[in-house]
C-alpha cells in the first residue's frame, strides 16, 4: 500500500523560504525500465480553484518539470536512501499560499511534463493529505 505523508508547511512572510518533505512508503517503481515513466512531485490547491502541478520529477531521477509560476524559485528533489521527496521553496509570494500535496502516478506516463501543464486526473495518482503553506505580505 502506497502512503505519502507531507510535512514542513507553515506560515512565512513574503520573500522567505520553506522546505516541504514527503515521506513515501510502498512506492517501488524507481527501477522501472518499461515504456513511459513514473512521475512524482508536488501539486497545490487554493479554495475554489483546481489543483495544479507545480514541481514534478521522474521517479527514476534526473528530469524535473516546473510550472511557469514557480520556475527559478522552487526546487524538487529526492533522497533515494530515505525515500523522501522535497520541495524547496524560495522567494515566496502571497500567491504561493495554498495546500500543497505530494503525489505519485499509479502507472507510467508518456511525459511527466504534462503533470504541470494539464489538470490532474485524480485517480491516476496516489495523494498525500496535504500541508498548508501561508505566505503573508
Amino acid at each position: 500500500q502506497v502512503q505519502l505523508v507531507e510535512s514542513g508547511g507553515g506560515s512565512v512572510q513574503a520573500g522567505g523560504s520553506l522546505r516541504l518533505s514527503c515521506a513515501a512508503s510502498g512506492y517501488s517503481v524507481y527501477t522501472y525500465s518499461g515504456i513511459g515513466t513514473y512521475c512524482l512531485g508536488w501539486f497545490r490547491q487554493t479554495p475554489g480553484k483546481e489543483r495544479e502541478g507545480v514541481a514534478i520529477l521522474r521517479a527514476t531521477g534526473g528530469v524535473t518539470y516546473y510550472a511557469d509560476s514557480v520556475k527559478g524559485r522552487f526546487t524538487v528533489s529526492r533522497d533515494f536512501a530515505k525515500n523522501t521527496l522535497y520541495l524547496q521553496m524560495n522567494s515566496l509570494k502571497p500567491e504561493d499560499t495554498a495546500t500543497y500535496y505530494c503525489a505519485a502516478t499509479k502507472g507510467p506516463q508518456v511525459d511527466c511534463g504534462t503533470c504541470v501543464t494539464q489538470l490532474p486526473q485524480y485517480n491516476n495518482y496516489y495523494w498525500g493529505a496535504g500541508t498548508l503553506v501561508t505566505i503573508s505580505s
